[in-house]
């Protein structure tokens, strides 16, 4: 294929694809693809692992819809509405998708890229290194949030299964009373008819 074209059908796949972040870890492709159908047609869904995390739990997808606008819609109403995926507590942020958050996209034509090792002594040495040490700085602080964030989940997961076992028994004790006849006994007793 010519390199001009297929780079274009490559931004065309930008145009329809949107970039989700804060995502949970719990989050599967069925999950998204079912929250996202909402909108339009999900063609393909793919994670983007954290690799600065230790347990590399991936924080970000890119969901490519079927067309542009519909990439726009979700876009849009994620930005107007807190989305919350599968109860977690954390709201998804969407944006529209850019060409660098893509692992697989091919080269632009005509661009000619090179790499080179520095010198200790010139002065783009010492840049590179206060950003190497900013992004280990940063990476520290996004997992010590990450394991903030999970412990958070865990917890509200946990009220949530308690919430659903407390229902679940009421509604079995309310089975059980009008199973019984109490409640007709009750209703004749106090008159009130339901």
């Amino acid at each position: 294929m010519d390199p001009t074209k297929e780079y274009d059908e490559f931004l065309k796949r930008v145009k329809r694809t949107i970039y989700l972040d804060n995502i949970s870890p719990a989050a599967t492709e069925s999950v998204l693809k079912a929250a996202f159908n909402q909108f339009g047609n999900v063609t393909r869904v793919e994670f983007i692992s954290d690799l600065m995390q230790p347990n590399g739990y991936p924080q970000a997808v890119l969901v490519e819809m079927e067309n542009e606008d519909q990439a726009k819609q979700v876009a849009t109403e994620m930005h107007i509405f807190p989305f919350m995926i599968g109860g977690m507590p954390r709201p998804v942020r969407a944006k529209s998708a850019t060409v660098e958050m893509f692992d697989d996209r091919p080269s632009k034509p005509g661009r000619k890229i090179q790499c080179r090792w520095l010198n200790p002594k010139e002065p783009d040495f010492e840049v590179g290194m206060k950003i190497k040490n900013l992004v280990k700085k940063h990476a520290a602080e996004a997992s010590f949030l990450l394991e903030q964030q999970l412990a958070e989940e865990e917890k509200l997961s946990t009220k949530q299964d308690e919430a659903l076992g407390l229902l679940s028994q009421k509604l079995k004790l309310l089975d059980g009373v009008c199973a019984d006849g109490s409640v007709k006994q009750l209703t004749e007793y106090y008159r009130c008819y339901i």
